[in-house]
């Protein structure tokens, strides 16, 4: 299972606690994370091992619609924050369009990727 995280500045602590519930289940399954700089940070910081692209405004959702687009990602965690402006908002919606044409579950926030991760990533 190969997953993209990418989170907005508002909601990296938020990305990081959700990671931290399943964190056995994900060091136990053959699972490769993927991370936006900023985020990956965070990630690893909490013990996580992470592939850090570049910083989301920098080209780094763009780095994850191209892998979306490539196939070579089967779930991307993207857990955005509505109530701020973002000055990279159209790369964040071409990669919610690429996940759509290229049939990527996408989830963006806490609530949805917990389903996913319940019944897709972490089934034995």
């Amino acid at each position: 299972m190969r997953i993209a995280l990418i989170a907005h500045d508002g909601k990296k602590a938020d990305m990081v606690h959700f990671l931290s519930g399943f964190k056995n289940e994900l060091h136990q399954k053959d699972v490769q994370l993927f991370a936006t700089g900023t985020t990956g940070s965070h990630i690893e910081k909490a013990g996580f091992q992470v592939t850090k692209l570049l910083s989301g405004p920098l080209g780094g959702d763009a780095q994850i619609a191209a892998m979306a687009a490539q196939k070579e990602l089967d779930l991307v965690i993207f857990f955005r924050d509505p109530l701020d402006k973002h000055p990279h908002e159209p790369d964040v919606q071409m990669l919610m369009r690429i996940c759509d044409v290229h049939n990527i579950p996408l989830a963006t926030n806490p609530a949805a990727a917990d389903l996913i991760f319940k019944f897709i990533t972490i089934k034995p």
